[in-house]
């Protein structure tokens, strides 16, 4: 009898175990929701003052040699520069920008001497070419740049501010020239000039009295002077904080729950019926941690973390790329 009993029990839970695993395989998803069981991470959306910063290391350099560029386009004219024996305390005049007949100036600042032409004499040059090498007297502070933060930080610098390792900082940075790469600047011999105006110039004759040389090429860097009552040592490592831009009450997010970059992005927006809507967003700035949403969201909506994915890169074969997913 007892037997009997067992094996009816156990057909009974068989059956109901079956019954089961036929209900769940015939169930149906529905698109844009959580799986069941699963606990979505969200946020909202906040407001907060952000800046845009980026990080360089450097180190403490006496008498740093920085380029200067071409304010317009047009065609460089340069002009013969003197060797300087002593610190100039004024701008001074090394060559014009001619453009339909007007001269714009190009001056090497006061406290820094003359290094080098960049390009040959009556070149055409657009602006932001660099143009002029110049190497300021004293001390400077020259952090290197890569290729990615050259982007980050070539078209506006807000505020720098550098610290010495183990020495002072931070303080304001100020900034030298561009952050391009410059080539090896060249400063002619001067040609000793002859009684008769119309005759050809003779050879260049090297002047005894000069002792300047020309400035070498450099990768891109960044080079700023400290104030003068920071005591500077040749060498010491240095970190450079650049801001690029700051955003007052910006709406922001965390970076892990926006996908996308260089101004267009996208976020999962979170429904009251915890269905999932990908919506397309305007992007600002970012401080790494957060970033701006200037348009796109009204401030209201609850945002899934992580973002949505993005599409997996084809390579040629049409197969994905490694690291993404079909």
């Amino acid at each position: 009898m007892r037997r009997i009993l067992f094996a009816v029990t156990a057909a009974g839970v068989l059956s109901a175990l079956g019954a089961c695993t036929a209900s769940g395989a015939g169930e149906v998803s529905t698109p844009g929701l959580a799986d069941r069981g699963v606990t979505m991470t969200t946020v909202k959306p906040t407001r907060q003052d952000l800046a845009n910063k980026v990080s360089l290391s450097g180190k403490v350099q006496l008498s740093p040699t920085f380029g200067l560029v071409a304010p317009i386009d047009g065609e460089i004219r340069y002009l013969d520069v003197k060797a300087s024996t002593s610190t100039p305390t004024k701008p001074t005049k090394v060559a014009n920008i001619w453009v339909s007949g007007k001269a714009t100036p190009i001056e090497v600042p006061a406290g820094a001497t003359f290094s080098g032409r960049l390009v040959d004499d009556r070149s055409k040059v657009t602006a932001g070419m660099p143009i002029v090498s110049a190497k300021q007297a004293g001390y400077g502070v020259v952090a290197d740049i890569d290729g990615s933060q050259a982007y980050q930080i070539s078209d506006k610098l807000e505020s720098v501010q550098a610290q010495i390792k183990s020495g002072p900082g931070p303080f304001p940075c100020t900034v030298l020239g561009t952050l391009a790469a410059l080539p090896a600047g060249t400063i002619p011999e001067p040609v000793t000039p002859t009684p008769n105006p119309s005759a050809p110039p003779t050879a260049p004759q090297r002047n005894p009295g000069q002792q300047q040389q020309p400035s070498e090429p450099t990768g891109m860097r960044l080079v700023c002077i400290p104030p003068g009552d920071v005591k500077a040592i040749n060498g010491a490592a240095a970190t450079v904080e650049v801001i690029t831009a700051r955003a007052a009450n910006a709406l922001v997010l965390p970076v892990e729950a926006v996908a996308g970059a260089q101004g267009k992005g996208k976020v999962d927006v979170v429904k009251a019926d915890q269905t999932k809507e990908t919506v397309e967003v305007t992007l600002g700035l970012s401080d790494g941690k957060v970033i701006e949403i200037k348009s796109g969201l009204s401030g209201g909506e609850t945002i899934a973390v992580p973002g949505p994915n993005l599409p997996a890169a084809k390579n040629n074969g049409g197969e994905p790329m490694p690291g993404f997913s079909k």
